[in-house]
């Protein structure tokens, strides 16, 4: 019985020290097993592990990819137009041991202080290198860039590895802002007034051009239409001239015929005029000749 009595305490003691003494390592994570405050092994590699109970001590780190957002920064850009700044980096703890031996006990919190640090002086740096334009325009992934290779090297010493350095926001200060605006807006107005100014000039330049050539259209066709008006008419008494020399009696009658239609048009003015005039010579003679030439 007394056997019994001493047996169950030692195998509890057993079996709780023997389970003390292991320890899981998940796959999101690496440990660190810690002896009096020095490292003593590292496990990186998921699965179980091993410790010496109540002289070690496991330390677990996130293996993540972990995102870290800066305070805003307010910068000054080459052009001494100030800006302010939003970022954030994402980063991995990478070497757990020179990690730990960096930031110590305080763990991510410490690291990401420092983290901090290292990327408000790379964004101070690069940032005021350059103009403000050159921050606003399609330059600012190169700028992004540019200030993550700068916070790798300072970053290594932290056991972190910073993957990528993103610009959120960059914004004017809010006492810039009305200042900013003004300015803008007058150089708005200012623009317009070139434009229409420009505008008007092109117009009445493009209206006096119109209207000489409008002259000018209007000149020649007239100027051709008064030579074909004249060529016509020498054709037409060329045409006269040929028919009289041709048959003198026959234009004559012609002549008449044409004289007769025209005095004698419906609506016309009343004619009155002597039986023997020679208007009628044709109308009183049977032979188709001149009255008077019948007689002879």
């Amino acid at each position: 019985m007394r056997k019994t009595t001493l047996l169950l305490p030692a195998l509890v003691i057993v079996a709780i020290t023997a389970l003390s003494s292991v320890f899981i390592v998940d796959e999101r994570e690496k440990a660190l097993v810690l002896q009096f405050g020095r490292v003593v092994s590292v496990k990186e590699d998921p699965g179980l592990a091993f410790k010496i109970p109540l002289i070690q001590e496991v330390v677990r780190y996130d293996d993540r990819i972990l995102s870290r957002d800066i305070d805003p920064l307010e910068i000054t850009p080459s052009d001494d137009r100030r800006l302010v700044v939003d970022a954030f980096a994402r980063y991995r703890i990478t070497d757990v041991n020179r990690f730990r031996q960096a930031v110590g006990a305080g763990g991510i919190a410490t690291a990401e202080n420092r983290l901090d640090s290292i990327l408000r002086a790379q964004t101070r740096e690069i940032l005021g290198s350059v103009s403000s334009n050159d921050i606003l325009s399609s330059d600012r992934a190169a700028l992004m860039l540019r200030i993550r290779n700068g916070a790798i090297a300072d970053a290594l010493a932290l056991g972190i590895t910073v993957i990528d350095v993103r610009l959120k926001r960059t914004d004017l200060p809010t006492e810039n802002l009305d200042a900013t605006f003004q300015r803008m807006r007058a150089e708005r107005v200012r623009e317009a007034t070139d434009e229409r100014a420009r505008g008007n000039e092109a117009a009445q330049r493009i209206r006096a051009q119109a209207d000489r050539t409008v002259v000018e259209l209007v000149s020649e066709a007239q100027r051709e239409a008064e030579i074909i008006r004249g060529e016509s008419d020498a054709e037409r008494n060329a045409i006269f001239a040929e028919a009289y020399g041709a048959d003198p009696e026959f234009f004559e009658f012609y002549r008449s015929l044409n004289a007769y239609a025209t005095a004698l048009k419906a609506g016309n003015s009343t004619m009155v005029l002597s039986p023997d005039n020679e208007f009628f010579n044709y109308l009183k003679s049977s032979n188709g000749k001149p009255a008077a030439a019948a007689q002879q």
